[in-house]
């Protein structure tokens, strides 16, 4: 019989989110074990090379802006070096009036100085990006591998240990510690203190200490298309990433007389089928027009070369779930990321090492973190009853932006 291994702090998932918050731990000299079921680190939707970032300031929750704007900021500090493709545009919504000097003064309300985002007309916006439409230019936004970052963040440490291809069923209560159960059954990691990373497999998790969590899956497909230089999208293709109802990346030529383009993504609710799918093709097609404000281009001239299906956990409430378990001490959750895991991740490593190694919140204070923000991230919002009216009326994070990869898994 396999001896139980001891372990002061566990988290559970290798992924982006596992990931950042083990070599946070790691940053502050503490040991941490990592235990994930895939063979390798960064498998499912962090196997993807192309993630993108930037803070929200469309309509919506004001603790969604803040979070997004203190997330965005710590992850420019943990991996703006190593963007992709830096800089991002997100066009003003068709139809509606744009003023750049509002705008401007809207982007500054929300705390986001010009080096973060900024107003710009059209011709500027056509300088940044190749397109000529008016909104906002994120200078510090970028995209991110996020295959290399988990692999880069969960290198060789004599206080990291990494267990891959172990896959945890159930949790346990052990007196004030906690056990970590296989799926054959065994008592097989006992730790003081145990961090939740694992996407949608939190939730069967949580399921076996009795805490629900309303988590659901999002699937999104992103198409790459193949386009002949001779068609007339090939003039009206981006230089940088552009943003809004979905997504796409800088065109780039692929060989001789075609150019390779990824826009992303489908998005569909209580969904978790990896299997691609030619009708979100065709949604792909339509969001290209979008957010390139090419409506009469032909779309049989974008011809799908390829799919990435990927699968995001979600919260009924658009923010991600991030914290302690105070119903079950010992036990931190970190999930329901949605479009911005590499925001959350990087909020998540500051906010749950504070709290697992007793730290002061001097970062996040400093950010502008506050008590009521971390009420707003807490798994409690969910187990307390009803929730707040200012969370609770919100829309579920529906269309999440899943990086590229250039076929579907």
């Amino acid at each position: 019989m396999t001896q139980t291994q001891h372990h002061d702090i566990v988290v559970i998932g290798a992924g982006i989110a596992g990931a950042s918050i083990a070599n946070e731990i790691l940053a502050r000299g503490h040991a941490v074990c990592v235990v994930e079921g895939a063979a390798t680190p960064a498998t499912g939707c962090s196997s993807h090379a192309y993630a993108i970032a930037h803070p929200h300031i469309a309509r919506g929750s004001p603790k969604l802006l803040q979070l997004t704007r203190i997330g965005f900021a710590l992850a420019v500090a943990r991996w703006g070096k190593q963007w992709n493709h830096k800089g991002i545009l997100q066009p003003a919504k068709k139809g509606h009036t744009f003023d750049v000097g509002v705008m401007g003064d809207h982007l500054e309300a929300l705390g986001l100085d010009p080096k973060m985002a900024k107003a710009v007309n059209a011709a500027t916006a056509k300088k940044y990006s190749g397109i000529a439409r008016a909104g906002v230019w994120f200078p510090d936004g970028g995209m991110l591998n996020l295959a290399e970052s988990c692999k880069a963040l969960l290198n060789q440490h004599s206080k990291l240990n990494c267990m891959y291809g172990s896959s945890v069923a159930a949790i346990k209560e052990d007196g004030d510690h906690w056990i970590l159960v296989d799926e054959d059954g065994r008592d097989w990691v006992r730790a003081k203190q145990v961090i939740v990373a694992a996407g949608l497999n939190t939730k069967p998790l949580l399921a076996s200490v009795q805490i629900k969590l309303p988590l659901k899956p999002v699937r999104g497909q992103l198409s790459f298309f193949k386009i002949n230089t001779t068609s007339t999208w090939a003039a009206h293709l981006p230089s940088a990433i552009i943003c809004g109802d979905g997504y796409c990346l800088p065109a780039e030529r692929s060989e001789k007389d075609a150019i390779r383009w990824m826009v992303g993504s489908s998005f569909d609710e209580n969904d978790d089928d990896v299997e691609p799918r030619t009708t979100s093709d065709c949604f792909n097609q339509e969001q290209a027009a979008g957010l390139l404000d090419f409506d009469e281009g032909d779309r049989s001239e974008l011809i799908p070369d390829g799919q990435f299906v990927g699968v995001r956990c979600v919260a009924g409430d658009r923010l991600p779930i991030i914290g302690a378990l105070p119903q079950r001490p010992g036990i931190f959750v970190a999930t329901a990321f949605g479009s911005r895991g590499i925001l959350w991740s990087a909020l998540a490593a500051k906010l749950i090492a504070d709290q697992a190694l007793a730290g002061d919140f001097a970062l996040l204070t400093r950010l502008g973190f506050t008590a009521d923000l971390a009420a707003a991230l807490a798994p409690d919002r969910f187990l307390a009853g009803a929730l707040p009216p200012s969370l609770g009326a919100l829309a579920s994070n529906s269309k999440p932006i899943f990086p590229s990869g250039p076929k579907a898994k």
